[in-house]
């Protein structure tokens, strides 16, 4: 429903622009001159051209962040890897800890152990 509204005001804004600008002009596109163009399409080609480039630019800015995403997502797991390995270790070592402290040479099995 708002697209249908959108629509609506767009094409009313752009039929008042062109009953008021239907002047003849000249184009110069380098070496090219395009004689007799209604200013209207002058105003909407350049309206038309300026949103294609504001979407390309986007569109880079959005793949060059998701490559920026993706390196961050590769190095925040093998940070979570580490920390894993880690925890795995001081577990090892509270376990020897504790087998020495009870004088103890049995091998202690912890069924939580990671």
């Amino acid at each position: 429903m708002i697209n249908l509204i959108f629509l609506l005001l767009t094409g009313s804004i752009l039929a008042y622009v062109s009953k008021y600008n239907l002047d003849l002009v000249t184009v110069n596109l380098g070496k090219y001159t395009i004689t007799d163009v209604p200013l209207f399409y002058v105003i909407i080609g350049s309206l038309l051209l300026g949103l294609v480039i504001s979407f390309l630019m986007q569109l880079f800015r959005n793949i060059s962040n998701s490559f920026a995403l993706r390196s961050n997502k590769k190095a925040i797991k093998s940070g979570q890897d580490e920390v894993l390995e880690l925890t795995k270790r001081v577990h090892q070592l509270e376990l020897e800890n504790e087998k020495i402290k009870n004088g103890t040479t049995m091998e202690v099995i912890d069924t939580n152990a990671l």
